[in-house]
C-alpha cells in the first residue's frame, strides 16, 4: 500500500515538475494600450510585432497567444506564453464604431465579436498563472471596468501586475493609479515610446516566481 500511494504522489510530482508554460495574461479596458504593450515585449525580444494596435476600440476581439517569450534581466532569465486579450467593457454599442466611419454592418459584426471577445477573455482567467492589467493614466482609475477586472482576478487569487500605461502624456497620474489598487505593485511604462521598460521587466520577474 505504501508502494502505491508513493507511486501516486510520485506521479502527481512528476506532473507538476512538467507544467506547461507559464501563462501571462494582458487585461484591461479598450483602449489602455494591451497591444501596445503585447507588441512593445514582443518586439524587444523575439524581434517581431505581436498583434495590431489601433485607435479603433476592441480591435483585438479574440484571444492571441504568442508562445515562448524569453525575457533577460540582471543575469535572470524567464519564459512564457503571452496572452493578449480582448478589452472588456460593461457594455459594447455598435453605434461607438460608427464615429471611426466604419460602415453600419461591419460596426455590429464588430460589436457582436467584441462582446464574444469579452466573454473568453473572462472565461481565459481560469488559464492564467499571472496578469498583467494595463490601465491608460491618463484616465480615471475607478472605473466599472477596472473594479470589475481586479475583482475577477482577487476571487482566483491570481498574482496581478498593474501597468500604467502612457505616462508619456500630461494628464497621466500615476499617483492616483497606484491609490487605486494599493494591494498591488504599480509600475508606470510609455508602451508606445518605449519608457520605464527596464523597471517593467525587473517587476514582471518578480510577478513571476
Amino acid at each position: 500500500m505504501i508502494k502505491k500511494i508513493r507511486g501516486f504522489f510520485g506521479g502527481v510530482f512528476g506532473i507538476f515538475k512538467k507544467r506547461k508554460s507559464i501563462k501571462l495574461g494582458i487585461y484591461g479596458h479598450p483602449n489602455a494600450g494591451k497591444s501596445t504593450i503585447a507588441n512593445r515585449i514582443s518586439k524587444d525580444w523575439l524581434g517581431e510585432e505581436f498583434t495590431k494596435a489601433s485607435a479603433v476600440p476592441h480591435e483585438t476581439r479574440e484571444i492571441i497567444v504568442k508562445e515562448k517569450i524569453t525575457v533577460k534581466s540582471k543575469g535572470k532569465e524567464l519564459t512564457f506564453n503571452l496572452v493578449d486579450t480582448p478589452g472588456i467593457a460593461t457594455k459594447i454599442d455598435y453605434e461607438d464604431f460608427l464615429k471611426y466611419k466604419i460602415n453600419p454592418k461591419e460596426a455590429k459584426e464588430r460589436a457582436k465579436e467584441a462582446t464574444k471577445g469579452v466573454i473568453e477573455a473572462i472565461k481565459w482567467l481560469d488559464e492564467m498563472d499571472c496578469v498583467l492589467v494595463v490601465l491608460d493614466s491618463t484616465q480615471n482609475p475607478y472605473s466599472q471596468v477596472n473594479i470589475t477586472i481586479i475583482g475577477n482576478l482577487a476571487a482566483r487569487n491570481i498574482p496581478v501586475l498593474i501597468v500604467a500605461n502612457k505616462i508619456d502624456l500630461k494628464k497621466a497620474d500615476i499617483k492616483r493609479v497606484e491609490a487605486a489598487f494599493p494591494q498591488y505593485s504599480t509600475i508606470a511604462v510609455s508602451a508606445l515610446k518605449g519608457e520605464n521598460m527596464e523597471s517593467f521587466y525587473d517587476a514582471l520577474f518578480k510577478l513571476v516566481k
